[in-house]
């Protein structure tokens, strides 16, 4: 087994993570092929009253659709033309309406032509593929470089729309962006986007980049990967009901560790619950707690990976001995649930999204 160097601790705020040795892998646990084929997939989910749909997200800027085991023809939505694609640009995320089946509304995350700038645009769908002429722009962020684009959007469990913001990119965030208060980069962001206008609500600061976070469908728990600089990568825990102002430390923090010495922006500083180092992988994919019946080693856990190495992690969400999971998928990079919690799809940008299965 491929040695583990995680080191886990109390966060500030967050559960207590026992500080044992690796527990021995389920045995069980495999991995079978959903769908392949793709470009770069970045993203799997489903929407709000289409259990038999999985949607798809391609990082050159397509979503595509997989029902019944194929992959439907065509795009959902296309917007190739729109986005600044290449390393770490792209469209980046997907979030439906929790009331999509109503409204039919969605949002994407992407870097735009020609200036790389974040932008998070609402969109509606028809008979089952998106309107372009539907695209209202929500939010828009400059970007001063390529790199560290965050990308997430998820609703949460407030009726928000969380939107994870990396720190502007280059290495070390030169210009001390994710601990500027008066900066959107380095930022988790609640947007009320039943406002006509919304305005975005700093939630979090000190982030690096952000890949993937979620909240715990039970607990209602936020649970976030933020991709380290040159040594750690690590996994943020807020509970459910947490407030005021949270900072999570970068760039005076790169995971527990000191990187950079230097005064501590505002808010409550909370350290990581679980870090590994670059001997064990270069940049973290967050996941999802699962609480479905149809994999039942992994069932209250908190499951994550590793893009470069492509090792799956778990840990109980309510704290306890992390385990290296059996199974590995290079270029690991999101994970995806189905709406009833049962299905935990894995997605590698080589082209293919996969389900657990035991």
């Amino acid at each position: 087994m491929t040695r583990v160097a995680l080191f886990l601790a109390v966060a500030c705020g967050a559960i207590a993570v026992g500080c044992s040795a690796a527990a021995t892998s389920a045995p069980s646990l495999r991995l079978v092929t959903v769908a392949r084929g793709f470009a770069s997939p970045v993203l799997a989910t489903q929407a709000p009253g289409e259990p038999g749909r999985v949607y798809v997200v391609e990082q050159p800027g397509r979503i595509r659709v997989v029902e019944r085991g194929k992959v439907r023809p065509g795009a959902f939505l296309d917007i190739r033309s729109l986005v600044m694609y290449g390393g770490e640009q792209g469209l980046l995320g997907l979030a439906f309406s929790p009331r999509y089946a109503r409204d039919h509304t969605f949002y994407v995350n992407y870097t735009a032509r020609p200036d790389g700038a974040t932008k998070v645009v609402r969109y509606r769908s028809r008979n089952g593929r998106a309107v372009p002429g539907s695209a209202q722009q929500i939010l828009r962020i400059a970007q001063p470089y390529a790199n560290h684009n965050g990308g997430n959007v998820v609703f949460g469990p407030d009726g928000r729309l969380w939107v994870g913001m990396g720190d502007g990119g280059s290495g070390g965030d030169p210009e001390n962006r994710a601990q500027n208060p008066d900066s959107l980069l380095g930022k988790l962001l609640r947007l009320d986007v039943r406002r006509a206008n919304p305005t975005p609500q700093i939630f979090a600061l000190g982030l690096r980049n952000p890949w993937r976070f979620s909240f715990d469908r039970k607990t209602k728990d936020l649970w976030i990967g933020d991709v380290g600089q040159s040594s750690i990568e690590e996994i943020d825990h807020l509970p459910r009901g947490t407030t005021g102002l949270i900072n999570f430390g970068w760039d005076v923090y790169e995971g527990r560790s000191s990187y950079e010495d230097k005064a501590l922006g505002p808010g409550r500083l909370v350290q990581p619950v679980a870090q590994y180092t670059h001997a064990d992988g270069c940049s973290v994919t967050g996941g999802y707690v699962y609480r479905g019946n149809a994999v039942s080693s992994l069932r209250g856990r908190y499951v994550f990976g590793d893009y470069c190495s492509g090792t799956i992690w778990s840990m109980p969400a309510t704290g306890g001995a992390l385990r290296v999971e059996p199974v590995k998928v290079p270029q690991l990079t999101s994970f995806g649930q189905s709406l009833d919690g049962n299905q935990l799809y894995v997605v590698s940008q080589s082209g293919t999204v996969s389900r657990f299965v035991r």
